[in-house]
């Protein structure tokens, strides 16, 4: 019985231990089956742990640009429809000072009344709001850009600049879309085209009858706010257009990234579902043959 133990000792534990190696790899293989993925930590991806993390790195930093952009994108839109109103504003201004334009006392009245009314709706408009934020108040966007307490008294100029309404400061806020991109779209309620606008309802608001050169210079400053509010517009139209392409760049370097990551980290589960059904008849014969060694011994090999 010894000298069957010790002949049957070499080739039991080495059927011990392939038997060992298959149930480790199944157990791999059946982490793989029910996550999908190669290995649930950097270690098991062996030389292509660091093309790994560096590809996650390379999707976490483009979803970042786009989330930054998508933001950015918002705000530009909320902007580019509120200078829209402006134009509104200054269309109807020029309508009013047209029909004003007759001399009639009703019509002179009715646009100042009417300027009145503008200037309220600039200076909301000014104070346009997104996520908590002014708009356009440069970098102070948690302060209203336009206060008319002050600047609602008096005629002013039709030809000398005045930004006293202006609470707001002088940066131009912008977006980095890219790792070397960044695209400025902000425009602040002290802009040129926005100063005219003031300036031109606040003469017209605040005067009590309006003469025949009064009405021409005030003509003459909405024709030039319109134009400029529209170049205002479509710098802000072009800006909407570059965030945007620069966001579908990085959707599509993320997609591409994720594409060589899932490469790197994913698995065949129906190939590994296969596998693991030949595994398992593998093992069951390696246990079966090593029952009938370890049952072996003098007695019954002599019957």
């Amino acid at each position: 019985m010894v000298a069957m133990r010790v002949a049957t000792f070499a080739q039991s534990n080495r059927m011990i231990a392939d038997a060992m190696r298959v149930e480790s790899v199944m157990a791999t293989k059946q982490i793989q089956e029910s996550t999908g993925v190669v290995s649930t930590d950097f270690g098991g991806y062996g030389a292509d742990a660091q093309h790994v993390i560096n590809l996650q790195v390379s999707v976490t930093r483009a979803q970042s640009y786009i989330d930054a952009a998508t933001l950015a994108g918002s705000k530009v839109q909320v902007m580019y429809s509120a200078v829209g109103s402006v134009t509104d504003i200054l269309t109807q201004l020029r309508s009013q000072l047209s029909a004003a334009s007759t001399g009639s006392s009703i019509e002179v009245n009715s646009a100042i009344s009417s300027a009145q009314q503008m200037l309220e709706q600039m200076g909301s408009l000014m104070n346009t709001q997104y996520d908590g934020q002014y708009v356009f108040a440069g970098g102070k966007t948690d302060t209203a850009p336009v206060d008319l307490t002050s600047f609602s008294s008096g005629t002013g100029s039709t030809t000398t600049a005045d930004t006293s309404y202006y609470n707001g400061d002088s940066e131009i806020a912008s977006v980095r879309v890219a790792a070397n991109e960044t695209v400025s779209y902000g425009v602040t309620a002290d802009n040129s085209a926005f100063e005219e606008v003031m300036r031109v309802l606040k003469f017209v608001a605040n005067s009590t009858t309006l003469s025949s050169a009064d009405i021409t210079s005030a003509l003459d400053l909405a024709s030039t706010a319109l134009d400029d509010t529209a170049a205002v517009q479509a710098k802000l139209s072009g800006a909407a257009s570059s965030i945007e392409t620069a966001s579908a760049r990085q959707a599509d370097y993320k997609s591409y990234a994720e594409t060589l990551s899932n490469d790197l980290t994913s698995v065949d589960v129906a190939a590994i579902t296969a596998q693991l059904s030949t595994y398992e008849t593998q093992l069951t014969a390696s246990y079966s043959a090593l029952g009938k060694i370890l049952s072996l011994n003098l007695a019954s090999y002599l019957k």
